[in-house]
C-alpha cells in the first residue's frame, strides 16, 4: 500500500499530499526509459552501420584491413593507411597531453600561487570551448608553416642517413603537414578536457591526507606520487581515455594538417590520412561501393572506439583492486 504525507498548511489543518509510492514509481519508469534509450540509440548506430559498411566487408572480406589500396576509378579499398594513422596521431597526443596534463593539475592544485591559479585555470577551460575547426585552421596557417621552417627542414638535416632515427624523423617533403604534425594538434586538444578533469579530482582529496604527508616530512613530489595519484588514480584513467576517445574521432581539425595522403610511411613527419579525415574528405562526393567502404571505415573506427573503452574498464578495475 503506498505510503501517504501530510502536511500542515498554515492555519493549522494537515492537507492530505500525494502518495510517495506514486512519484517513485514514475521516477523510476523515466530512469529506466531514460537508460533504455540510450541503449536502443547505441543499437540502432551500431546496426545501421553494419548494414551500410557490409557490401564491402562482403566484397573485400579481411583484405579491407590490410590492404592499402584506395582507388576509386577501380573500385578497390583498403583501410590500413587510415587505421594506422589513426591510431598513430592518437598515440603522439597522448605521448605529448598526458604528462602535460598531468603537470599542469598537479600545478594548479599543489604550487600554483593563488593570483595564477585563477587565470590559468580560465584559460584552460577556455581552451576546452574552443571549436575543433578553431584548431585546424590555426594548424594550418600558423602552426604548420613554423613546424617547416623550424622543426622539419633542420630535423631532417640532422638526421638524414642516421639508422631508425633518420627513417623515423626524416621529412621527403617538409611541407609541415603530417602524422606528427596531426598528434601535436590533437595534444592541444585533449590537454584542457585531461588537466581539467585530473584538477577537479585532485581537488577532491580531503586535506588532511596532504597535510600528513607533508608532516612526516614528505615532499611535494613524494605527496603526488604516494598520496594524490593513488587516490585518483580512477578518475586520472577515466581522464585520459576521454581524451583518447576525442583523439580518435577528431575530424576536422585532424583533416586540416594530416596531409589526407593514402600511403604509409615509417616517417611520421610525411603525410598521411586517418579514418575521420578520409570519412570527410570523401563522404560528399561518395557512391555504391565507395560509400559502403566509407561506412566501413566507420564501423572499424567504433570498434577500435569500443576496444579502447574494454581497456580503460580493465584499467579501472585493475587499480580499484589495489
Amino acid at each position: 500500500m503506498a505510503a501517504v504525507t501530510d502536511q500542515m498548511a498554515p492555519g493549522g489543518h494537515a492537507i492530505r499530499a500525494t502518495p510517495k509510492g506514486t512519484f517513485d514509481l514514475v521516477f523510476r519508469n523515466a530512469s529506466f526509459l531514460a537508460a533504455l534509450f540510450v541503449l536502443v540509440l547505441l543499437a540502432g548506430i551500431m546496426v545501421s552501420m553494419v548494414i551500410g559498411g557490409w557490401p564491402a566487408f562482403r566484397e573485400f572480406g579481411l583484405g579491407f584491413l590490410t590492404s592499402s589500396v584506395w582507388d576509386t576509378q577501380n573500385e578497390q579499398y583498403g583501410a590500413w593507411p587510415a587505421i594506422v594513422g589513426t591510431l598513430s596521431t592518437a598515440l603522439i597526443a597522448l605521448v605529448i597531453g598526458v604528462p602535460l596534463s598531468l603537470g599542469i593539475a598537479v600545478f594548479l592544485t599543489q604550487l600554483a600561487p593563488p593570483w595564477f591559479k585563477q587565470p590559468v585555470s580560465t584559460a584552460i577551460e577556455l581552451l576546452a570551448a574552443v571549436p575543433s575547426i578553431i584548431y585546424g585552421m590555426w594548424g594550418l596557417f600558423v602552426f604548420v608553416p613554423l613546424f617547416a621552417a623550424y622543426v622539419q627542414i633542420p630535423l631532417s638535416n640532422i638526421v638524414e642517413g642516421i639508422p631508425i632515427v633518420g627513417t623515423v624523423l626524416y621529412s621527403r617533403s617538409p611541407s609541415g603537414l603530417g602524422i606528427l604534425t596531426a598528434g601535436i594538434i590533437l595534444a592541444f586538444m585533449i590537454i584542457p578536457f585531461i588537466a581539467s578533469i585530473t584538477r577537479d579530482m585532485l581537488e577532491q582529496i580531503p586535506s588532511v591526507l596532504r597535510e600528513s604527508a607533508y608532516g612526516i616530512g614528505a615532499t611535494t613530489w613524494e605527496v603526488v606520487r604516494h598520496v594524490l595519484v593513488p587516490q585518483a588514480g580512477v578518475s586520472i584513467i577515466g581522464a585520459i581515455m576521454l581524451g583518447l576517445g576525442r583523439a580518435l574521432g577528431e575530424t576536422m581539425a585532424v583533416t586540416f594538417v594530416v596531409g589526407n595522403a593514402n600511403r604509409l610511411s615509417a616517417s611520421v613527419m610525411d603525410p598521411g590520412s586517418t579514418i575521420a579525415s578520409r570519412i570527410a574528405n570523401e563522404f560528399n562526393e561518395a557512391l555504391g561501393l565507395q560509400l559502403n567502404a566509407l561506412i566501413a571505415l566507420g564501423c572499424i573506427l567504433f570498434f577500435v572506439t569500443f576496444v579502447v573503452l574494454v581497456i580503460a574498464r580493465i584499467l579501472v578495475a585493475r587499480v580499484k583492486s589495489f
